[in-house]
């Protein structure tokens, strides 16, 4: 199962929709769950993710692989992805990404996580990065089962 633990609610139908396709895409592969975190708004940096990073703790669970999106993360390719991917499924049954808000994420969450994965140094907005997650595990999986999509 992958779990994609969130902070912020996504607003915008254009990326509601998107999400929906590829949690529809992914179901043929793998159990999908997204859990969205109130973000803390405008609130000194500090505070603001000291809040989100307890609400984030409860949602992960003793026997979680825990991959945080950061900026300092790995940076691999599609392939190699699909190949850590593959690799995680073998020896963990629930694998749950980290994605945090505005303020990135705090560092019991960084010291928690297994593994820290990085898409690029470049900044996206995180309402937008779910969808580019999601694409990039369905792309995984797709590469995993030697179907045609990855080019």
């Amino acid at each position: 199962m992958i779990r994609i633990i969130c902070v912020g609610k996504l607003k915008e139908t254009y990326l509601k929709e998107a999400v929906q396709e590829y949690q529809k895409r992914l179901s043929k592969y793998t159990n999908i769950e997204l859990v969205e975190i109130m973000d803390e708004g405008l609130l000194d940096p500090a505070v603001a993710l000291g809040k989100e990073e307890a609400k984030i703790m409860k949602q992960i669970l003793p026997k979680d692989y825990v991959i945080a999106l950061e900026i300092e993360g790995d940076q691999p390719t599609s392939v190699e992805f699909a190949n850590k991917i593959d690799q995680l499924f073998l020896t963990n049954s629930n694998l749950t990404f980290v994605i945090g808000g505005s303020y990135g994420l705090g560092e019991g969450i960084k010291n928690r996580s297994n593994y820290k994965l990085s898409f690029s140094k470049m900044t996206f907005p995180h309402q937008l990065f779910r969808v580019i997650l999601l694409e990039q595990l369905y792309r995984a999986f797709k590469i995993n089962n030697h179907e045609s999509y990855h080019k």
